[in-house]
């Protein structure tokens, strides 16, 4: 019969069995398992090699993952209405061949993106349009290099000439217009004149803000925040495609001839503005792409933003258009050995070899020379028809001064920011993702496809699909009616060791249910080792009882005391996303060990007649999320959520963090997604619960659901009863 297939897997290699009446443990006192998940994290100066595709249609697959990696991470899935951008132009200085004009415009309503417009003076037909995001250069777009810089620049060969040399963002734009092109430098937040959000917040958090981390109006980098997928790179982000938009605006901008280039955080800007935005069709990255350092900024830096993926990989979604890049005595030193190689394999796999370029500097320090600026001339000049001499080569030019660049004046007065504008700004972006959420509950297809997809990034459903999942069996017991198996299933993908036990009943009728608290599995027996009520009444019923410690759960502590706060990196800035946006949480990571004792029942018993999670005491949250992503897997699930919400959760480690976790309608989507499957619910009520029972009607599944409204006290106990009648 086909349970003594399970029973004979779990009976493999017994040693000899420990006494009843032991705490169940799986490991010795002390020792915890050999688990690589407890390892130091990855952070920003970690290791990011890419690995190119074996076809062009299993990159269009990873690509189109990638994408949308970033797309959720930047708080753009769905991504935000795009309301009138209400551009004012003033100030026009008109000087040999072209012109320039200050700007600012709405990209959410209110906030301002601020720069400057340089057109050529004579325009025929349509002309190319060019994004310049500038990096970390303190006002950049009005600065000035100094005597001392600008000498040094000179006899290294990085600049040209005294006059024009000083200003190495003025030269480009100045260069490009002449050129014939449109060209829109834009400020980062908190540089030069946008400073509705401080130059310190964007570029120079340090310390969690309490009064911001409010589950109301809530500030950047909180919890709150990060739970909502919004962050200052998100915002920056949204800024660099309303500036796309801006340029489209301008009806001499050809829409087929759209470039972005910037260098250090600029450069940052432009792989991900290449990799979301279909209507850039050339991009220049420079001294950025590389597989090392990744972005040190706040700015540069988004919680789920790296996790599986990194610089190289993103300059490589936008393959196979033209793309050019720099290398300088920086993190990118090594990119001509380490990255390009495999960028240049990704563009002749896709038939455009040439198509990608890199510009070897090492012997400059990090910057955006002219010499850089020489490159992405050349390619702009090939690649848009532009039939300029090549080398193309930078004419000297008269400085702008900076009044006559700088936006705000009497009769264009700068906005209000600071706290309040903030809290305003983090509203508005909030309720118009949810307005465009709860619309997509009226389809199923829209909603798995905008809810369910935002969700495998979320909870990155890809990370324990690869793999074997193993048993190794350490101990048993006879308890007369059934057996006490005790041992480790192991994901080889993950490479992490589950202490797990199985209490196997003698006569099985094919069920197997998954209990999950927040305490492991000491959470099935009494101090004296013998089965709690609702517990022995599942394996009295004739199911299999599994009982696991996910991440940082019983056996994994050696102390034996609970685990307080998650992991982080080793950076004194308290910005989740320096953790996060490269490594998955520990409540994610949980949820794969669930699967993964999912798979290994699933694996070895195939013809089991159910498998079922329980989730109650303080797991319902991860049974939801692991019935999200599992789907027809799981059987049959009971899930108790407490009316957890991950909106509430008050601290940037906490072990139930996730970011982007309270964007999706929070817990009731991730619930929801459990349809048309059957589905016992406690601890929901009101809107919430209508929520869940309303997509299970429009699945067509109304009869799959079973709200329970009762007493907390005994939630556990109806559960139990409810997957007992389950057949």
């Amino acid at each position: 019969m086909s349970s003594r297939r399970l029973l004979s897997t779990l009976m493999a290699f017994v040693v000899t069995p420990i006494l009843f009446g032991e705490v169940p443990r799986v490991l010795p006192a002390g020792q915890v398992p050999k688990d690589a998940r407890l390892q130091p994290l990855k952070d920003l100066d970690g290791y990011f090699p890419f690995t190119p595709p074996s076809s062009p249609d299993e990159w269009a697959k990873r690509a189109e993952l990638v994408k949308r990696r970033v797309l959720v991470s930047q708080g753009l899935w769905p991504m935000p209405t795009k309301t009138p951008l209400k551009a004012v132009l003033h100030g026009r200085v008109e000087r040999d061949a072209y012109t320039v004009e200050k700007v600012y415009f709405e990209s959410f309503p209110g906030f301002f993106v601020t720069g400057n417009l340089y057109r050529p003076t004579v325009v025929s037909g349509k002309v190319p349009g060019v994004l310049f995001a500038h990096g970390h250069w303190a006002n950049a777009r009005l600065t000035e290099s100094t005597d001392a810089e600008l000498h040094r620049e000179i006899a290294e060969g990085e600049e040209r000439f005294e006059e024009g040399g000083r200003s190495r963002f003025q030269s480009m734009c100045v260069q490009l217009a002449r050129m014939g092109c449109v060209v829109f430098q834009y400020d980062m937040l908190g540089n030069s004149d946008s400073q509705q959000i401080s130059m310190e917040l964007a570029h120079g958090f340090g310390k969690q803000r309490p009064e911001m981390n409010t589950v109301e109006n809530w500030g950047l980098f909180s919890p709150q925040a990060e739970s909502h997928a919004q962050s200052i790179m998100g915002l920056q982000t949204w800024n660099s495609i309303r500036s796309l938009d801006f340029l489209l605006e301008l009806p001499e901008v050809d829409p087929e001839r759209l470039a972005c280039t910037g260098a250090s955080g600029g450069g940052t800007q432009t792989m991900i503005l290449g990799a979301i935005d279909p209507r850039l069709k050339l991009s220049f990255p420079a001294v950025m792409v590389s597989t090392s350092m990744q972005g040190g900024c706040t700015c540069e830096n988004a919680s789920l933003l790296r996790v599986g993926t990194g610089n190289v990989e993103f300059a490589g979604v936008f393959a196979p258009k033209p793309q050019g890049m720099t290398s300088a005595n920086d993190w990118t030193k090594e990119m001509s050995t380490k990255g390009f190689p495999e960028l240049k394999n990704l563009y002749k796999l896709l038939g455009a070899p040439e198509n990608v370029v890199l510009k070897r500097g090492e012997h400059f320090p990090h910057n955006y020379n002219a010499v850089s600026r020489g490159a992405f001339y050349n390619l702009l000049n090939r690649h848009f028809k532009l039939g300029k001499s090549e080398p193309v080569l930078e004419r000297d030019y008269k400085r702008h001064p900076r009044e006559q660049l700088t936006v705000w004046d009497a009769s264009h007065p700068q906005p209000q920011g600071g706290p309040d504008f903030e809290r305003k700004l983090l509203r508005y972006w909030h309720d118009n993702a949810q307005s465009q959420l709860k619309q997509e509950l009226q389809s199923v297809d829209r909603f798995k496809k905008t809810v369910g997809g935002a969700l495998d990034i979320v909870l990155d459903r890809a990370l324990s699909s690869a793999g074997e999942v193993t048993w190794d069996q350490l101990q048993k017991i006879d308890h007369n009616s059934w057996l006490e198996m005790r041992g480790l299933i192991r994901h080889s993908g993950l490479k992490s060791e589950l202490p797990t036990v199985f209490c196997y009943p003698k006569t099985w009728n094919g069920k197997t249910v998954v209990y999950l608290t927040a305490h492991g599995k000491s959470s099935l027996y009494f101090n004296d080792g013998a089965l709690k009520p609702e517990p022995k009444r599942l394996v009295d019923s004739g199911a299999v009882l599994v009982g696991v410690d996910l991440l940082h759960q019983g056996d994994f502590m050696a102390d034996g005391q609970p685990q307080a706060r998650a992991p982080k990196v080793n950076n004194p800035r308290e910005a989740a996303a320096y953790s996060f946006g490269y490594n998955n949480t520990v409540f994610v990571q949980r949820v794969h060990d669930v699967l993964s004792v999912v798979r290994f029942v699933r694996t070895h018993e195939k013809k089991s007649k159910q498998v079922a999670i329980l989730g109650v005491e303080g797991a319902g949250p991860i049974a939801a999320a692991a019935r999200a992503l599992a789907g027809a897997d799981i059987d049959i699930a009971a899930i108790d959520s407490a009316g957890f919400r991950f909106g509430t959760v008050p601290d940037i480690f906490s072990l139930d963090l996730v970011p982007g976790g309270a964007k999706y309608l929070d817990l009731p989507g991730m619930l929801a997604l459990s349809a048309p499957n059957r589905l016992w619910l406690g601890g929901e009520t009101g809107s919430e619960a209508e929520l869940v029972k309303n997509f299970y009607k429009t699945a067509g599944a109304e009869g799959a659901l079973s709200l329970y409204n009762g007493s907390a006290e005994v939630a556990t106990s109806q559960a139990v009863s409810w997957l007992l009648n389950q057949h």
